[in-house]
């Protein structure tokens, strides 16, 4: 309980801390964007803040009901590796001059809870939940690859990096044994995830 509790606060309050891993955008020099650029792309990486935010929700709530050892530890591990996703885009948000969104408390005890919910299921339903996150998931940094500002390279090397590693997710709860959603809950994800990134976008 400590340690869940402990999960939450860094997660929801800025700073996040330091990163396990280097940061993708190490190295790479940062672009002059305009006032709009600028403004565009601070709205697209406090989504994706939003997101990682509750990303570690969803983890946390899975890990918490898992009835396997070895889905539990799989969960932490991803969730780890979501931390470091958190750490970066609040950085780069930082250098953009703009903060984390406001909601970030409701993002997490909302992803939380349905995390938790969907596990008591069993592990199988909780890795289909996962495996379909993690596939809208990469639709969306998809999208912002084409939204954000060509020469933005700094903010491209971590949804880079970000990419890579929720695709992989996403296949490593496939090979444990996901369950396939029922489409009207796939349905839902979406137009509940729509909510969150229209929303985060501007607080």
């Amino acid at each position: 309980m400590l340690a869940g509790a402990n999960n939450a606060l860094r997660t929801v309050s800025a700073p996040a801390g330091r990163p396990a891993r280097e940061n993708p955008a190490t190295g790479v020099e940062d672009a002059e964007l305009d006032q709009r650029q600028r403004a565009h792309a601070a709205g697209l990486m406090r989504v994706n803040h939003a997101g990682e935010v509750a990303a570690q929700g969803l983890y946390q709530g899975h890990a918490a009901v898992a009835r396997e050892k070895s889905i539990e530890e799989q969960m932490q591990h991803a969730a780890n590796e979501e931390f470091d996703h958190l750490a970066w885009c609040e950085e780069r948000l930082r250098e953009l001059g703009a903060a984390p969104s406001r909601l970030s408390p409701f993002w997490y005890a909302g992803a939380f809870a349905i995390g938790a919910a969907s596990g008591v299921l069993g592990d199988r339903w909780s890795l289909g939940f996962i495996a379909e996150t993690e596939r809208q998931v990469c639709e969306h940094l998809e999208g912002h690859f084409e939204s954000l500002p060509e020469n933005d390279g700094r903010s491209r090397a971590i949804l880079r990096q970000m990419h890579e590693e929720e695709a992989e997710h996403g296949k490593n709860a496939i090979d444990a044994g996901a369950a396939e959603l029922p489409p009207p809950v796939k349905r839902l994800m979406k137009l509940t995830a729509k909510v969150m990134t229209r929303t985060a976008y501007w607080l």
